[in-house]
């Protein structure tokens, strides 16, 4: 890391800047600094046009759009062979999954034939326990990877475990690139964001999300390593309490 990331650009600026040379990276400090938390199964009202807090969907509504091009091609494989290791005792829709009219040896797990996001079934992901399912509420892939004691980062479309945060890449020159990391707001969700019943991380209408006991910057230690890295996030605290 070069003495350029190093120091901080003062505690006044809206994002922290670190240099990799071929990456800057950009965190947002405020919500860094905040005690922004995930309020799934504890109030999340979701993201479709009326408060659907009883549904327990969270941001599962919609299902897991892949990334693009061949990143996303690979992400969409990788999604399918960990899809392949659960069970029915922690899949709920694990009979739709393993449909028999599909390729053989394939899983029945994408919303179209280019791959590109998950299937919506009964109204939200396919990967979405809903409630009263004896395996546990939520997240199929994420319950599975805390059972076999791995990150959920390693199992879960990119999208899903990046949420909250965001990160917006702008080409600098042939070498060299930033990598600004936010919060997500209504206007990411595109058309979308104008509908729902609230947005989680806008202050204005999500403001019982700003409600833990961490910063994110220590809640979110897990995604923020997995998006930056080891040495970046260490920068990055060190920044942060100083």
């Amino acid at each position: 890391m070069s003495d350029s990331g190093m120091n901080d650009s003062g505690a006044n600026d809206p994002f922290i800047e670190i240099d990799r040379g071929d990456t800057v990276w950009r965190f947002e400090r405020e919500f860094l600094t905040s005690n922004w938390t995930c309020l799934f199964g504890n109030g999340c009202k979701g993201i479709l046009q009326e408060d659907a807090t009883e549904l327990n969907q969270g941001c599962c509504s919609l299902g897991a759009h892949f990334g693009d091009g061949p990143a996303g091609q690979n992400e969409a494989m990788q999604v399918q062979a960990y899809a392949a290791m659960l069970a029915p005792s922690n899949f709920q829709f694990f009979d739709a999954a393993h449909d028999p009219e599909s390729t053989p040896g394939a899983l029945s797990i994408y919303g179209d034939d280019g791959r590109t996001h998950t299937r919506v079934v009964d109204g939200a992901c396919i990967f979405l326990n809903r409630p009263g399912f004896d395996g546990g509420e939520g997240c199929a892939l994420h319950i599975a990877a805390l059972e076999s004691e791995e990150s959920p980062t390693e199992w879960k479309p990119s999208v899903c475990w990046q949420l909250p945060l965001r990160i917006d890449w702008e080409e600098v020159d042939a070498d060299t690139e930033t990598a600004t990391v936010r919060r997500w707001s209504r206007a990411d969700w595109s058309t979308h964001g104008e509908t729902m019943a609230w947005c989680c991380t806008e202050r204005s209408d999500g403001g019982e999300a700003y409600s833990g006991s961490e910063q994110v910057i220590d809640s979110l230690r897990d995604e923020l390593t997995a998006l930056a890295g080891d040495e970046v996030y260490v920068e990055l605290t060190r920044r942060l309490t100083n």
